[in-house]
């Protein structure tokens, strides 16, 4: 599966049995890889004499209200492998015979189940009234004019950068640069690392894990220092 997709899969692997019955139905929907979800997985079908009236078959989708773009027929011993993103809708149609599969889930190396219990340990019992006073005026001015979710995102950035140990400029900086109110420039390595890390991890938190972006962020960091405070989240969000 690494040499098929590209990625740094990690070495683990999850494997399920599934079995639907006479009526069952999966509807579309996207299993987009939150923080610690898998992002790759292999479907492979374990049904004899499969035909046509049998139904079970696997569908891909552009969108939920879309038609089908791809079909996968359950038959015997044919594997079928996607990866999960925020648009990877598929779903299953109907069966009148049992269907038997057996899925292999994938995970990402930049996105494992530690990261996940990380983010989570970051964040938790998050107040944004522990964020340094400096930073009210500039909150008051963006929650004025951007939408709530723009600046939730900003916010949880600047509380990364305050649980970091960054004084009250950086956390200031690092919100604007999430809120999109500035770019923060890399004249400072360190504040420039910590800033586009408090940026991810704040993404993962709230959304998913999109490797698009990932890709973006391991570019702008290569070949930077991984600074001392911030090598536990370094070391998880951009493995070697």
């Amino acid at each position: 599966m690494r040499e098929i997709t590209g990625l740094p899969l990690t070495n683990r692997v999850l494997i399920t049995a599934q079995r639907m019955l006479p009526g069952h139905v999966i509807g579309i929907h996207s299993d987009r890889p939150l923080v610690g979800y898998e992002i790759v997985r292999l479907v492979v079908q374990l049904n004899k004499q499969w035909q046509a009236e049998h139904g079970g078959v696997l569908e891909l989708f552009a969108s939920p209200e879309s038609e089908a773009v791809f079909r996968v027929n359950p038959e015997y011993n044919k594997a079928f492998g996607f990866l999960l993103h925020a648009d990877s809708y598929h779903g299953v149609t109907e069966v009148t015979q049992p269907r038997q599969t057996v899925v292999f889930n994938f995970w990402h190396a930049a996105n494992t189940s530690e990261l996940a219990a990380h983010v989570q340990t970051l964040f938790a019992d998050m107040h944004f009234s522990e964020l340094p006073t400096a930073l009210d005026p500039v909150v008051s001015t963006a929650e004025s004019s951007l939408p709530e979710e723009t600046t939730f995102h900003a916010g949880m950035t600047a509380l990364a950068l305050h649980r970091w140990g960054y004084d009250e400029t950086t956390v200031v900086t690092g919100y604007q640069h999430s809120a999109g109110l500035a770019i923060c420039e890399n004249n400072d390595t360190e504040t420039y690392a910590a800033v586009l890390l408090a940026d991810w991890v704040a993404y993962l938190y709230r959304d998913s894990f999109d490797l698009a972006r990932w890709t973006i962020l391991r570019r702008e960091l290569a070949g930077i220092e991984v600074f001392t405070r911030l090598m536990p989240t370094w070391l998880l969000c951009l493995p070697e």
